[in-house]
């Protein structure tokens, strides 16, 4: 798993995200690498886990490109190889990207 993956799942963890999923897309995609999802109670727990990856991952100086949204229900943060999407319970359910990516292996990371 490459650093980055790691430090999105580690500040992810800090804020306390639920079911923070890796998926390895390098094998079924052309364009991504690498999607990490997360699931955040409340339009405040998103901006706190967005506020939390940003934060990490300036630290460690990795350029983000692009960030869609915010909204209450997803999150979309762009790092080029890395997509971390912030999700709603009902967003996550509704949109079920596991389930449209169930060809991507799911890579266990243990927070730190």
């Amino acid at each position: 798993v490459p650093d980055e993956v790691q430090l999105i799942v580690d500040a992810l963890d800090d804020k306390r995200a639920r079911d923070i999923a890796v998926l390895r897309l390098e094998e079924v995609s052309e364009t991504l690498d690498w999607f990490v999802v997360a699931t955040g109670e409340s339009s405040l727990q998103l901006q706190a886990l967005e506020d939390g990856v940003r934060e990490r991952l300036k630290a460690a100086k990795v350029p983000i490109r692009a960030v869609e949204g915010p909204s209450s229900r997803w999150i979309l943060m762009d790092y080029g190889p890395f997509v971390v999407h912030l999700m709603s319970p009902e967003a996550r359910e509704f949109y079920d990207l596991e389930g449209l990516w169930a060809d991507a292996p799911r890579v266990p990371v243990t927070p730190r």
